[in-house]
């Protein structure tokens, strides 16, 4: 039986994106960065310019069993925020505009968001949802 997994957007606007992620550990895990905010599969905004990057201003968040390391992807991905084990919370980064993607201009940066998940266990789970500035 493979891992359950529920990417759901709930705003995909001009400015703002907000996705949610549930995910359930039950023999494969995310071990291995996991692309979860696709920035060129986002809409485009009101003058046909496609996303190339977002910032991070909240997140929602729950674990159990687990945690999950949000990731800038590049050639070497960069750790953006860990979410801890056990652990529920809300983060608001909007007083400084978010956190950046800081893989951007880095070497193979794309401008996604990936997640990586350790310590995962039978039945494990988290649940997170991101709301990020989109950038063109």
């Amino acid at each position: 039986m493979a891992d359950t997994n529920t990417n759901t957007t709930i705003i995909d606007g001009d400015k703002k994106v907000v996705q949610s992620f549930v995910h359930t550990y039950v023999d494969t895990g995310e071990g291995t960065a996991v692309k979860k905010i696709d920035v060129s599969a986002l809409a485009t905004n009101t003058r046909g310019q496609a996303c190339t990057n977002v910032r991070i201003t909240r997140i929602w968040f729950s674990t159990h069993g687990l945690t999950v390391k949000i990731l800038g992807n590049a050639t070497t991905n960069v750790l953006l925020i860990e979410l801890p084990t056990n652990y529920q919370g809300d983060l608001d980064f909007t007083s400084f505009g978010g956190i950046p993607n800081t893989a951007a201009g880095t070497a193979g940066a794309d401008g996604d968001i990936y997640f990586q998940t350790h310590g995962e266990g039978s039945n494990d789970t988290y649940t997170v949802i991101i709301e990020a500035i989109k950038e063109y």
